[in-house]
C-alpha cells in the first residue's frame, strides 16, 4: 500500500522557527516524536513527550556533537525495507523500531562563510548527522517522508492535513527530490569553499532558486531562469520580464555600475547601448543619452545609478520604453511612470557581486572572470607627439567604459559626458567605424573634436585616417599590433592625440 501513517518521527533542527506548528499537528495524530539537544528541549516546551535519540542508541552525544544520530538504531529504523521480509526480520532482532518522518536541516555552512567565520567555524558547519539523514530517508521514500529545509514546512503542513497525518509513494518521492537538491546544494557549496585553494578544474554550480520563463529568446524555445531575481530588485511595476528583458537588465547595470560617483543614464538595446550620458541631473543625463538614437530608444531598457525624480520621469514617460531600473523613485515620479499598465519598473536594492561568469558552449562550460577592469586616467600612455587635453582625457574614459560593454568589434565615438554614436559586433572595425560615423551623421551630430574608442588594437591605420577625415581629435585603445606604429605616425602627421591602455575589453 503506497499510503502510511506517521507513527513515529524524528525530528533534529539547527533552525527552529515555524516548527511548533508541524508538532502540534503530529502531536494531534499521536505520532511519536524522537529528537535530540535543542530540539529536544523545544517539543518538550511545547508540552509534548520526546524519546531522546541516546534511549534508542544507547550512546550519548560525543566529540562536541559531531556524533549524535550516526547508529544502526537510527539509520536502521530509517533505512529498512517495511515489504522485506529478511528486513523486517532484522529490525526486530535488533529492537529496531520503524521511523516514519524525518524532519532536518543543515548546519549554515554557506551562511558562516558568508559571514567571514574562521576556519574552525566553519568546519564545524559541515553536518554530517544531519546530510546523512536525509539521503538515508530520501533513499528509502518507499517508506519514509523526509523534510529537509523549513522552507518544506509549508508543504508539509498542507500535505498531513489534507491527508489525516499520512503521505502517499508519490508525496515521498517528492520530498525525497527537493531533499537530493538540498544535499547536493550543500556539497557544491562545501566544494567550492575548500576548492578557493587548490583550484581543482571540476565545474560545480548550485542556485535553488528557479522560475519558468514565458518562453525563451524566441517563442519557441523553452526558457527558465536560475538566480535570486528579488534579492537584486523589487519590480514596483509592469508585466513578468521574459528572456531578452533579463538579458537586457543585465547589460544594462553593469554598464551604468561603471559611472559610479556620477548622475548617469544609459540605454539598452539588444544588450548594446544606444544612448548613454552623464549630466548635472538625471533629466538632464536622460535627454543627452536620448539624443544618440532616438530610435533605438523605442522599447529600450533604460537605468540610471540615482534617483528619478518628477523632473526626469516626465522626460521618461513621454518615450515607450520595456524597462526602467534606478536605485530609487520619488513618488511623485513613480506615479508618472505607472501610468502604462505594462511597462516594468525595477528597484535596484544592490549592486551585482558575481567575479565570474560562465556560459554553456559545445558540449560543456566557458568560465572567466568578469571584466572588472575600469581604465583610469593612470593607465593611459601617451603614444603620439600630441597629448589629450583635460576634456578630451575625459571623453576618452567615458568612451573606453561604454566600449567594454558593447559587443565587438565595437568603436564608440563620444564627447565628454555623451555617447554621438556606435558600431557595434562587426565583422571588420572599419566597418564598426563606418557604421558609427553614418550613424551620428543621422542623428545630427558634428564629429568635430569627439573622440573614438576601440576595443582592440588597429591592425592598419585606416581607422584613424578615416577619423581624421571626420573631425576626430583623439583615440584611446588597446595598442598591441605589430602595426601600431603606422597608426601612431598618422595621427602625428594630422595633430591627433592617441593613448594606450594596455588592456583588450573584447566582448564576443
Amino acid at each position: 500500500m503506497s499510503q502510511r501513517k506517521i507513527a513515529r518521527a524524528l525530528i533534529s533542527v539547527y533552525h527552529k522557527d515555524n516548527l511548533d506548528a508541524i508538532v502540534h499537528l503530529l502531536a494531534k495524530h499521536d505520532v511519536e516524536f524522537v529528537s535530540t539537544g535543542g530540539t529536544q528541549d523545544f517539543i518538550e516546551k511545547l508540552g509534548y513527550k520526546v524519546t531522546p535519540v541516546e534511549t534508542l542508541t544507547g550512546y550519548p552525544a560525543i566529540f562536541g556533537g559531531r556524533v549524535k544520530t550516526l547508529h544502526p538504531a537510527i539509520f536502521g529504523g530509517i533505512l529498512y525495507r517495511r515489504n522485506e521480509a529478511g528486513d523486517v526480520a532484522q529490525a526486530q532482532e535488533f529492537n529496531i523500531v520503524p521511523i516514519d518522518l524525518v524532519i532536518v536541516d543543515l548546519y549554515p555552512f554557506e551562511e558562516t562563510v558568508l559571514g567571514g567565520g574562521t576556519e574552525e567555524d566553519i568546519i564545524e558547519k559541515i553536518d554530517i548527522g544531519g546530510i546523512s539523514l536525509i539521503r538515508g530517508a530520501a533513499k528509502n521514500f518507499a517508506d519514509v517522508l523526509i523534510v529537509a529545509s523549513r522552507s518544506q514546512y509549508e508543504g508539509l503542513l498542507e500535505l498531513l492535513q489534507s491527508k489525516n497525518g499520512s503521505s502517499d509513494l508519490q508525496d515521498r518521492k517528492k520530498f525525497a527530490a527537493m531533499a537530493f537538491n538540498v544535499t547536493s546544494h550543500y556539497d557544491t557549496a562545501i566544494f567550492n569553499y575548500f576548492n578557493r585553494e587548490f583550484q581543482l578544474p571540476s565545474f560545480k554550480k548550485s542556485i535553488l532558486q528557479g522560475r519558468a520563463l514565458r518562453y525563451g529568446e524566441n517563442p519557441h524555445q523553452r526558457g527558465t531562469y536560475y538566480g535570486d531575481f528579488d534579492a537584486l530588485f523589487e519590480q514596483l511595476h509592469g508585466k513578468e520580464l521574459s528572456y531578452n528583458n533579463l538579458v537586457d537588465v543585465d547589460a544594462a547595470i553593469n554598464l551604468v555600475h561603471e559611472f559610479e560617483g556620477e548622475k548617469a543614464f544609459v540605454i539598452i538595446k539588444h544588450t548594446n547601448a544606444c544612448g548613454v550620458a552623464t549630466g548635472t541631473t538625471v533629466r538632464e543625463a536622460y535627454l543627452k543619452a536620448l539624443q544618440a538614437d532616438t530610435i533605438s530608444a523605442f522599447g529600450g531598457v533604460l537605468a540610471t545609478n540615482q534617483t528619478i525624480d518628477q523632473a526626469a520621469a516626465e522626460e521618461i514617460n513621454k518615450l515607450f520604453f520595456e524597462i526602467l531600473i534606478a536605485p530609487s523613485f520619488d513618488e511623485s515620479a513613480l506615479t508618472i511612470l505607472k501610468s502604462r499598465k505594462n511597462r516594468m519598473i525595477l528597484l535596484q536594492k544592490k549592486q551585482l557581486t558575481e567575479a565570474r561568469q560562465c556560459k554553456s558552449i559545445l558540449n560543456g562550460i566557458i568560465e572567466q572572470d568578469l571584466d572588472l577592469k575600469t581604465d583610469s586616467k593612470q593607465d593611459l600612455k601617451v603614444m603620439t607627439k600630441r597629448s589629450p587635453t583635460e576634456s578630451e582625457i575625459s571623453a576618452l574614459l567615458f568612451a573606453s567604459k561604454i566600449c567594454k560593454h558593447t559587443k565587438s568589434n565595437t568603436i564608440i565615438l563620444a564627447v565628454n559626458g555623451q555617447l554621438l554614436a556606435s558600431g557595434v559586433g562587426q565583422t571588420s572595425r572599419v566597418d564598426a567605424l563606418k557604421q558609427a560615423i553614418d550613424k551620428a551623421g543621422s542623428f545630427g551630430f558634428n564629429l568635430q573634436g569627439a573622440v573614438m574608442a576601440s576595443d582592440a588594437f588597429f591592425p592598419f591605420p585606416d581607422c584613424v585616417e578615416i577619423a581624421s577625415q571626420h573631425g576626430i581629435r583623439a583615440v584611446i585603445q588597446p595598442g598591441g599590433s605589430v602595426k601600431d606604429q603606422d597608426s601612431i605616425e598618422f595621427c602625428d602627421q594630422h595633430e591627433m592625440a592617441m593613448v594606450f591602455t594596455g588592456t583588450r575589453h573584447f566582448k564576443h
